[in-house]
């Protein structure tokens, strides 16, 4: 039977906590941003992502969604648009197509330098390739330093054609793009953010070519950040591995809240439950919002029978949002 502690991360992980769903008429307004990429490639194949528009004449998407395209188009209100150029940030998966009188009014870029745990956040984009945008939505959940910024894991799942959709905080600024998930049932949904948007929009207009290189997160498996590494170990209780590579974590970037936080599953799988307990209160003393810790902690607590702290953790979370059918399922007395 699967680990318990395993078991809860997981649930927390993908589940929709309770939060403040955007207003529709902020959604409505944000739609008219929001474009279905199509592309072909040599062999006939074809893929749609979706596109927001950045600035004047640009819409960004990711670039595996253009990868080895020899056509490609975006397509909104009913009408079709030809791309002229492309400014491509092969690396961190953002292309920015450029149009000649695109219609389409810019969506705001926010900041993703200053986002929280536990913040609430939407996507808008065309998941299964409806043909009107879908949105959902949910709180970020782990936040990854990796190059000069983050990458955003949130509870919003997405699926094939949503590549590109953007994120937005609850004032409808875009934080960041939609760009891959891990694999299985129990998926981890990453987004890259605006940050590297904005940088790409610095880029060279270039003509379209088929030359590309393999994203940050499309690499062999020893290339790939730790992040990345962790997840199928994880959800294969493959607890030596995991805690190879939260070690190896941890060596390079000893305070990394993440980093801590698997070592700290690692321990409590092992029985160490005074150890993850120490992890888990370090974490909180520099981010109070860490929900995964609080869990850990409140399942520690019952092991131990300690009722009184059960209660104070259990509190914690619903000062996060968490309702009362999620905390049944996440931690049980």
């Amino acid at each position: 039977m699967i680990n318990r502690i395993f078991f809860l991360f997981f649930l927390l992980a993908s589940s929709n906590i309770s939060h403040a769903a955007p207003p529709t008429e902020l959604i409505y307004k944000l739609k008219g941003s929001i474009t279905k990429v199509h592309s072909v490639n040599a062999s006939g194949g074809r893929s749609t992502g979706t596109g927001v528009v950045v600035a004047e004449n640009k819409v960004a998407t990711n670039c595996h969604v253009l990868i080895n395209s020899v056509g490609m188009n975006i397509g909104s209100m009913g009408e079709n648009f030809q791309p002229i150029g492309l400014q491509a940030d092969w690396k961190h998966d953002v292309c920015i197509m450029n149009f000649m009188y695109l219609p389409l009014k810019p969506a705001v870029l926010g900041d993703s330098e200053h986002l929280q745990y536990e913040q609430d956040i939407f996507s808008i984009g065309f998941p299964g390739g409806p043909p009107k945008p879908l949105t959902t939505w949910g709180t970020i959940k782990a936040l990854y330093p990796f190059e000069d910024s983050v990458v955003i894991r949130t509870s919003a799942s997405f699926q094939m054609g949503a590549s590109g959709s953007p994120l937005f905080d609850s004032e409808g600024k875009v934080i960041g793009i939609s760009t891959f998930k891990s694999p299985g049932r129990n998926s981890f949904f990453f987004n890259i953010p605006v940050k590297w948007v904005k940088s790409a929009l610095n880029l060279p207009v270039l003509e379209f070519s088929r030359d590309s290189q393999p994203a940050f997160w499309d690499v062999s498996l020893e290339q790939k950040p730790f992040f990345m590494q962790i997840v199928l170990p994880l959800q294969n209780e493959k607890w030596n591995e995991v805690e190879v590579i939260a070690k190896q974590w941890l060596n390079a970037s000893p305070n990394d809240t993440e980093a801590m936080f698997y070592n700290a599953a690692v321990k409590g799988n092992a029985g160490d439950l005074e150890g993850a307990k120490a992890i888990y209160q370090r974490i909180l003393k520099t981010n109070a919002k860490h929900a995964e810790s609080i869990i850990g902690l409140a399942n520690i607590a019952n092991k131990q029978g300690k009722s009184g702290d059960f209660e104070v953790y259990k509190k914690r979370l619903t000062e996060l949002n968490f309702d009362d059918d999620q905390l049944s399922l996440l931690i049980t007395k």
